[in-house]
């Protein structure tokens, strides 16, 4: 189905910090196509084109909830993805796409593979137009500089001349570079609003117009250069924007990815068929295979089976399930293959709750908005109405003639125009992202370090995050050749227990005709002896629970007493060094993990943590982060499994250790690499430190405007001193964000 058939229109309206793919003009039609019905209500999913922020969606959620039977319309802004439900007739889809393109904005099916180009073209189009202008701001200064030395002294052919190849240079490349704020500008206008790409365009034009002017009636000033300046300068913080916000968009996708697989579903007379997930309705019998992972909520038929929760729950040992337990969906079978009964759609399954939930914690987080964004709804109609105001006065009070009061009133649009506003904020970051990537941390969100810089609390997930995630045996004088017996069983095992068996006896042959006994052990007969290798009770030792908090297996050859070997998941080298860096950084440090009470108390007491919670589900998670949320908090949190992807979107900000699953790490803002903790006290720092250099440049630009206005107004500011003041203040701007890499980082974790 192609877009005309969904109606779409050619005009959209986003807002200003990103391109819009257009999308072809055609008929509205009815989209009652691409409707689904269920228990009497009609949902429609679209991918809406254009929707950049906050002010994006509102509209967008308005006008078709405003739509006669529509009960509920969610857009994400994360994936594009527009969710409407409604009750009646399903043409009412139709209206629905009218409604969203009635604002300009553009429609299609939800397609994650659409939305995916949308942004490689958006990306690609922002960088072509940062090579043309980077190449026109060099070529332009260079002959800028030769008109500014030469003043005086140069002949006003020689000046015409350079004026004339730098209008054949700017004029061109100012027309393809101001392509992205020409459209955003034009299209707000459209919507009856402004933005800052406004009195972007609207300098860039004119000072491209009169400097045309000035170089036709042989005038002394061209300020090529100045346009030019400006589109490189902004086109550089738009670029890193948006690349970044296309980072953090993928975590929702990840977890589609991991629904999207076919079950094995057995009929009545026992044949087996391949079926896609969000095709089986609960109560069909089907099959999981051994090291398949089940994309839905099931329970188990057979006697027993062992499974890898560690990516559902948090718990780092494999979890005994018998027959009758539920099975959720993103858990592993890591015994013989066995028959489940399904007992919810995919859609209703544990994964799509957690799918859910990193929607909503995206969304919320996307609505953040940045001060300068805060400083356009004032700065905008003010410079408009100075500027205004400038050419009336001189043109009708001060008796100034047209040209003059002209030639005042683009001096102030010019030396007013938001380039140091603009910049306060991207500078900065382009500084600090640089700076800690050096330092082993990845920022994959715009506007994280400002979000990072204002948390006040920490939840850590201790399984992979506060410990390495990977069992180590405890050396407790093994004898070793009893160890390299064991790790022969070991070796035929996928178990985490015994592949860190098999990695603290290294080396060595395998059993041969080892049996699994499923949920409880390995055994072999070798040379004549009956060898096992497994839980307490597999090996018959009575009282043997433990009471250390460590996990176990058994190892016992023919009717040798069973030897305990115990493994421990230890904690990350500066684990407590960390701990103590945050909380004398004013943080609180909350452990929340799906683990045992005894491995997270365990845990707790010597990363020196106060506040620890166990045995968590992923919507447990999620509830205590929007509830530290709702008490006025602004929690980071920090974890690396699939069942923390819900707290890491819905915390203020998040990081993950980039031994993460890709979902975790996608719905995180910062990913820190390394066995290492310390890089997370580094970019707690960084943001701190970026933040007080956003806060510095925002007060240098008014404090720069408020002067700068003034002097323009009362015209003793030519537009070629406007150009110097207004790529001055930009300088400066930039130099107090390099500030940052001199200062350093107030601590390093030891």
């Amino acid at each position: 189905m192609t877009d005309t058939a969904l109606g779409l229109s050619g005009t959209q309206v986003g807002c200003p910090s990103g391109l819009d793919v257009a999308s072809p003009t055609g008929a509205t039609v009815d989209a009652s196509a691409f409707v689904q019905a269920k228990a009497g209500l009609n949902t429609l999913e679209l991918l809406v084109r254009g929707a950049r922020c906050g002010g994006c969606l509102a509209r967008i959620e308005g006008a078709v909830a405003a739509l006669k039977g529509v009960e509920t319309a969610r857009l994400n802004l994360s994936t594009g993805r527009l969710s409407v439900a409604w009750r009646g007739s399903p043409r009412l889809s139709a209206e629905v796409v009218g409604a969203i393109t009635g604002l300009g904005y553009g429609a299609v099916p939800f397609d994650p593979d659409l939305r995916q180009r949308d942004e490689i073209a958006e990306r690609r189009e922002l960088l072509m137009c940062l090579g043309v202008a980077a190449f026109a701001t060099a070529n332009v200064m260079l002959l800028s500089v030769s008109v500014w030395a030469g003043h005086g002294e140069m002949s006003d052919q020689t000046r015409g001349l350079f004026h004339w190849i730098s209008a054949l240079i700017a004029l061109p490349a100012a027309a393809y570079a101001g392509r992205p704020f020409f459209r955003s500008a034009l299209k707000a206008l459209r919507a009856g609003q402004v933005n800052m790409d406004v009195p972007i365009s609207l300098g860039v034009i004119l000072a491209c117009t009169m400097s045309v002017y000035e170089t036709i009636t042989d005038g002394t000033h061209a300020f090529f250069d100045a346009a030019v300046m400006l589109l490189f300068f902004l086109l550089i913080g738009r670029y890193l924007d948006v690349s970044l916000r296309a980072k953090a968009r993928a975590a929702a996708g990840e977890l589609l990815a991991l629904r999207a697989t076919a079950a094995t579903v057995l009929g009545l007379d026992g044949t087996a068929r391949a079926v896609p997930v969000r095709e089986v309705q609960p109560g069909q019998t089907v099959l999981l295979a051994s090291g398949e992972r089940a994309g839905l909520d099931l329970e188990l038929l057979d006697a027993a089976t062992e499974l890898d929760t560690s990516l559902v729950t948090g718990e780092s040992l494999p979890r005994r399930a018998v027959s009758g337990e539920r099975i959720y969906s993103g858990a592993i079978n890591l015994g013989p293959p066995v028959r489940t009964r399904a007992v919810a759609a995919a859609d209703d399954s544990l994964l799509a709750d957690i799918a859910r939930l990193v929607e909503a914690g995206e969304q919320g987080r996307s609505t953040y908005r940045v001060l300068a964004e805060k400083a356009a709804r004032l700065y905008v109609p003010m410079v408009h109405s100075l500027a205004a105001a400038c050419f009336l006065s001189w043109l009708f009070l001060f008796d100034g003639g047209f040209r003059t009061a002209a030639y005042n009133a683009i001096s102030l649009l010019i030396i007013t125009c938001p380039c140091a506003l603009a910049l306060a904020a991207p500078v900065v970051q382009i500084v600090s992202v640089s700076r800690l990537f050096r330092r082993q941390v990845l920022v994959k969100s715009g506007d994280a370090l400002q979000r990072l810089a204002e948390c006040d609390v920490v939840a850590i997930d201790k399984t992979g995050t506060l410990t390495l995630g990977r069992p180590q045996l405890i050396a407790g004088g093994e004898d070793a050749a009893r160890l390299a017996d064991a790790a022969r069983l070991a070796r035929a095992s996928r178990h985490p227990l015994s592949r860190a068996l098999v990695a603290a006896a290294g080396a060595g042959p395998v059993a041969h005709d080892v049996r699994d006994v499923a949920g409880q052990g390995l055994e072999a007969e070798v040379e004549g002896t009956r060898w096992r290798l497994g839980s307490a009770r597999f090996l018959g030792v009575e009282g043997a629970a433990a009471t250390d908090a460590l996990a176990e297996i058994w190892f016992a050859r023919g009717d040798e007493p069973p030897h305990r070997l115990a493994f421990e998941d230890v904690l990350r080298p500066d684990a407590a060094a960390v701990i103590a860096a945050l909380e004398a950084r004013g943080l609180e440090v909350h452990l929340l993990s799906g683990d045992r009470s005894s491995a997270v108390a365990a845990a707790a007491a010597k990363a020196g943590i106060r506040h620890a919670r166990a045995e968590l589900s992923p919507q447990d998670k999620a509830e205590i982060l929007t509830t530290l949320k709702a008490a006025g908090k602004r929690p980071l949190m920090l974890g690396d499994g699939l069942n923390d992807a819900p707290a890491l979107s819905l915390a203020h900000a998040s990081i993950s250790p980039g031994t993460a699953v890709d979902i975790s790490q996608n719905a995180a803002d910062f990913v820190v690499q390394g066995d290492g903790l310390g890089p997370v006290v580094d970019a707690l720092d960084g943001a701190r430190i970026a933040k007080r250099r956003m806060l510095e440049n925002f007060a240098f630009a008014a404090l720069y405007n408020a002067v700068a206005v003034p002097i323009a107004f009362a015209g003793w500011v030519t537009p070629l001193v406007a150009a110097l003041a207004m790529s001055g203040s930009s300088i400066l701007v930039t130099l107090n964000a390099l500030r940052a890499t001199r200062t350093g980082l107030t601590a390093r974790v030891r």
